[in-house]
This record gives structure tokens, C-alpha cells and sequence, in this order.
């Protein structure tokens, strides 16, 4: 997105398989990608080898960005099966990892702190 709030259309060459039009659809639409793959592919195939379909795909991956990097992961929800996102149950487990991991980096600090050598490496630092 950009900053002010209206989504903007890019190429997406790391997810797509030829230009990343189709994972650019699929992002700007907030699609699954391999439905968007379907429908570009059916519309190629349906209307010939030489189709308007074809023409504009060719088109787009002309005309649009690549998209730049992002900062950080923002995953989003996806409700219905052809939305984008991650399922719920792969989201509750992503978070339980990441608090599990944040849950032992806790532990291993309150160990250090309450630690017979962390209080006396304290004193130490007091006397100067």
C-alpha cells in the first residue's frame, strides 16, 4: 500500500512463475494466486494462441513496477477459501512459535539476572 492508503499494482517476479503479473493481481485484488493463475490461463487458452488475453498480459508485465521490498511481515486473515492471507489455524500456529520462542529468550534473561554471578559482576561495577 502505499502511504496514502490506495493500493497501488505491481509485479511480483518472486512469486510468479513467468512475470509475477498474476501474483500482482492476486495481491492487489486480495486473491489466492493459482486462482488468478486459472482464470489468466483459461482466458489465454479459451480465446487462442493469439488472444486479447495474451496481448494484455504481455501488456502489464511491460508496463507495471516491480514491486519493492517489503519491511516486515503483515499477514492477514483470509476468510473465504479464494482470498489471499493465511488460514487461521497456520496463523494460531505461527504466533504460538513466536511466543514460544519469546517465552525462552524470557527465561534464559531471568536466569541470567537472578544468577549468583550477575549480582556479584553488580556489586563489582558498584565499587568503581
Amino acid at each position: 500500500m502505499s502511504t496514502n492508503g490506495k493500493k497501488e499494482l505491481y509485479r511480483i517476479p518472486e512469486q510468479g512463475k513467468v512475470a509475477g503479473v498474476c501474483a500482482g493481481l492476486a495481491e492487489y485484488f486480495n486473491l489466492e494466486v493459482w486462482l488468478v493463475r486459472i482464470v489468466v490461463l483459461s482466458a489465454i487458452i479459451l480465446t487462442g494462441v493469439f488472444s486479447f488475453a495474451l496481448l494484455l498480459y504481455i501488456v502489464a508485465w511491460v508496463l507495471l513496477d516491480k514491486k519493492p521490498p517489503a519491511h516486515g511481515r503483515h499477514a492477514e486473515l483470509k476468510t473465504k477459501v479464494w482470498q489471499a492471507g493465511d488460514s487461521p489455524r497456520q496463523a494460531i500456529r505461527e504466533i504460538s512459535t513466536r511466543f514460544r520462542s519469546l517465552e525462552l529468550r524470557l527465561r534464559a534473561l531471568e536466569q541470567h539476572v537472578t544468577s549468583d554471578s550477575y549480582s556479584l559482576k553488580r556489586e563489582i561495577d558498584n565499587l568503581k
